[in-house]
């Protein structure tokens, strides 16, 4: 009856087994010389690899821009969340986020215009060029002042990602 269990371990008594960080313990052992192994390898390929560790660059770059762009939003409180409770602060958190997404997606459709208006207007529009452009702008972000919210029942226009084809709106 249990001949075919034999050689597995169920996922809470691995668990158990891999949080005691017992020296006696074979299985922690056996997983912790694993991670140092795949750790060592992904350190050499990053030392060997220039194109590797732009790529992380790229990668990382990217995600301070956005952490720093988050930390500009969330002005108030110097940015720290006022309350203990998890809940709470999952929800903050939650609201910043959906903030930059919010102001991120804004902008990007501004820039989006202006390219349009710049490629109907006989500008060359380079690859190169326009993988430099960045959707965290803070010059056109008003954080403090009063917004109207008159017409926020009026629907956009239907968004058309082609950039050379769609006219201005």
């Amino acid at each position: 009856m249990y001949a075919d269990k034999q050689g597995t371990v169920s996922s809470v008594t691995l668990l158990r087994r891999l949080n005691n960080r017992s020296r006696k313990n074979q299985v922690y052992q056996a997983f912790r010389e694993v991670g140092r192994a795949v750790r060592t390898i992904v350190l050499l390929r990053y030392l060997s690899d220039p194109a590797l560790r732009e790529q992380i660059q790229r990668a990382t770059n990217k995600a301070e821009a956005y952490n720093g762009f988050t930390k500009w939003l969330h002005f108030g409180n110097a940015g720290w969340l006022a309350s203990r409770d998890p809940e709470l602060q999952d929800k903050a958190v939650k609201f910043l986020d959906l903030l930059a997404s919010s102001v991120i997606f804004s902008t990007t459709i501004d820039m989006t215009r202006t390219l349009r208006r710049m490629a109907r207007e006989g500008w060359t529009l380079n690859e190169s060029d326009l993988a430099v452009l960045s959707p965290y702008r803070r010059e056109n972000v008003l954080r403090f002042g009063d917004y109207t919210t008159d017409q926020l029942h009026i629907p956009p226009p239907l968004y058309n990602p082609m950039l050379s084809t769609a006219p201005d709106t």
